[in-house]
């Protein structure tokens, strides 16, 4: 393996091209891949592949045919398919120029990557609202166990402790033109990552403080969203129902999936 400064993106990407093996089907080593994206350490490499698994499993698209795990010479390896790169690209670090070299050339590689995927964050987006999803799951049953029998009103009281405002006025308020869609659908990463943290404290403090009965889990619901509001203010000074609103994630999700047909047939001519 060459020097990690080696420009393997530039120029069309030739020496990543070059490092590329077939077996079946082309594959790049995923520790090989870990130098030409300017990790020093595999460990916190595999962060950034584990989190790509995580988005393929969001996708519904198949692991093994991305992700092989093998045993190298030098230890624990996975064979990345072309998408795989691309994922684990996605979800690296961006403040590594080799990674953001890596992005782009993707991008410039697939022409749904570059219609439908702005930047790293909108994977993440899928990703943060995939767990939102599954979170959200939980906090029903332990509303349902506290006694909550109107969950719209205790859904409410979370987004007004957070909005300072109801969820129909929130949407109006944010420009969401069909109000039958998610508004989560359409938030930024930030935003999102905020709405996890506010549900799964939630019901964290609805399981740990007993609250038992509708209006209890309410105040509860309230309070949390308060807080989440709080720290976010503090943070940066913006509220959060002033955050803009992004892209359809589901317009991000059909690019990924497109991205992946495109790299097959690239791979096959």
């Amino acid at each position: 393996m060459t020097n990690a400064l080696v420009p393997y993106f530039d120029e069309g990407g030739e020496v990543f091209e070059q490092n590329g093996r077939e077996n079946g089907s082309v594959f790049w080593s995923a520790r090989d891949f870990s130098q030409m994206l300017g990790y020093e350490n595999f460990g916190s490499f595999e962060n950034a592949v584990n989190r790509a698994i995580g988005t393929c499993t969001t996708l519904g698209i198949p692991i093994t045919e991305n992700f092989q795990q093998f045993n190298s010479e030098n230890g624990p390896d996975y064979k990345l398919s072309r998408f795989a790169c691309f994922l684990v690209a996605m979800n690296g670090d961006v403040r590594k120029r080799q990674v953001a070299s890596a992005q782009g050339y993707f991008a410039n590689l697939a022409e749904a990557a570059h219609e439908y995927i702005r930047s790293s964050q909108d994977v993440d987006r899928v990703n943060i609202r995939d767990e939102i999803s599954e979170r959200e799951k939980g906090l029903v049953s332990t509303a349902q166990k506290a006694g909550v029998t109107e969950y719209a009103l205790f859904q409410n009281a979370g987004y007004r402790g957070m909005y300072n405002m109801d969820l129909r006025r929130l949407k109006k308020a944010k420009g969401l033109r069909d109000p039958k869609r998610s508004l989560l659908d359409f938030m930024g990463k930030r935003e999102l990552a905020g709405n996890l943290f506010r549900i799964t404290e939630t019901e964290a403090r609805l399981k740990t403080e007993n609250v038992r009965g509708q209006r209890p889990a309410e105040q509860v619901a309230h309070a949390v969203g308060q807080k989440v509001r709080n720290v976010m203010v503090e943070n940066t000074g913006t509220k959060p129902e002033l955050l803009r609103l992004e892209g359809d994630i589901k317009d991000v999700k059909k690019g990924l999936k497109q991205t992946l047909r495109e790299f097959l047939k690239l791979d096959k001519r």
